[in-house]
């Protein structure tokens, strides 16, 4: 019985999850960790085997934030057959997806430390790091800026100190993600117990930084260009990876474009010089634009702020706005449908 605690606990496995259970479910239940998605099923992981499951008709009828995604623990009858539900998240990573009807997508779920990677080359872009940095700060977890290719650059420290203008930036790591000596800093992290999700552009060493941290080959990895000095993109899919020191880590595709979804409170921690600023403006609807007394333009043109960190949040608010929208609308459009069947059932039974 020991070994299978301690196999749950090396995925994830803690007393938050554990309390969620009422006498039925312990005894009859059993946990486990979804890897990865597919269009087929789930793969899911329990303290003794790992499954291939369909995902029952009945989760697509609920809204896509309740459907179970990579990183969830679910609960699974005796016979390994159906999940009968899917437990409480400790955090959850989401994003809008492209197109003219975007719909939420889920990243993953009970994340406890997010790595975002850039790389010391031209892909490095701060307004991309602040992007990603606002999945961390909306879902409230440990978040580390990730440096990588040290080895291709000639000054590492230019990236450091750019990256550190960041308010919402507590720690930054530099690593060659060929070279395990280098990846000390970051191992720490990846704790028995402790899940980390990887993200960032396409090309910048996720891949060869989790076959490097696992010591084997998990993922295919692609040669960086000489044009560019960019990794090609080899990630397909979002998956879920037990490390030999028993953290987890996730894996997940590049995204040069992350579209944000319902992280309000993620871009005032993310941007949070630039509202106390605001609160001091003349006026109280202060656009930043030209308006006499604003503290924003006033901080721009002495060189306290730079003038594309307020770009920036502009651009990250009006997302965050859209956003909102869309996730009202789609949850009305829920309610209704289930208002429409309700009244069928009722007709039904009435005839």
């Amino acid at each position: 019985m020991k070994q299978s605690k301690d196999r749950l606990h090396q995925l994830g496995w803690c007393p938050f999850f554990q309390q969620q259970l009422d006498d039925r479910e312990r005894e009859n239940s059993i946990p486990g960790r979804i890897t990865a998605v597919h269009r087929s099923g789930l793969n899911i992981t329990t303290q003794s085997c790992e499954l291939n499951i369909a995902l029952a008709g009945k989760w697509f009828e609920f809204d896509p934030e309740q459907r179970p995604t990579i990183g969830d623990w679910v609960l699974l009858d005796a016979d390994l057959v159906l999940i009968e539900r899917l437990l409480e998240r400790k955090s959850l990573f989401k994003r809008m997806g492209a197109g003219n009807n975007p719909e939420l997508q889920l990243l993953g779920a009970n994340i406890d430390t997010l790595f975002v990677v850039s790389s010391c080359n031209e892909e490095f872009n701060l307004s991309r790091l602040e992007r990603f940095l606002s999945l961390g700060t909306e879902a409230s977890v440990d978040t580390v800026v990730v440096l990588t290719k040290s080895d291709l650059a000639e000054n590492t420290d230019h990236y450091v100190d750019e990256t550190r203008k960041l308010t919402s930036v507590g720690h930054v790591e530099v690593v060659n993600a060929l070279d395990l000596e280098t990846l000390s800093g970051i191992k720490s992290w990846c704790d028995v117990g402790q899940t980390i999700a990887l993200v960032g552009s396409s090309g910048v060493g996720k891949s060869t930084l989790l076959n490097t941290l696992s010591q084997k080959d998990l993922q295919v990895t692609g040669a960086v260009r000489d044009s560019d000095k960019h990794g090609k993109h080899t990630t397909s899919h979002r998956s879920l990876h037990l490390l030999p020191g028993g953290g987890m880590v996730l894996d997940s595709p590049g995204m040069r474009e992350l579209q944000m979804a319902d992280s309000e409170t993620g871009l005032a921690d993310l941007f949070d010089d630039i509202d106390a600023l605001a609160i001091q403006c003349k006026f109280s609807d202060c656009a930043h634009i030209s308006e006499p007394g604003c503290k924003v333009v006033e901080a721009i043109e002495s060189g306290e702020m730079e003038s594309r960190r307020l770009d920036s949040y502009r651009k990250l608010a009006r997302e965050q706005q859209f956003a909102n929208e869309t996730i009202a609308e789609r949850h009305k459009r829920f309610r209704e449908w289930g208002k429409m069947a309700k009244q069928a059932v009722d007709i039904k039974a009435r005839k």
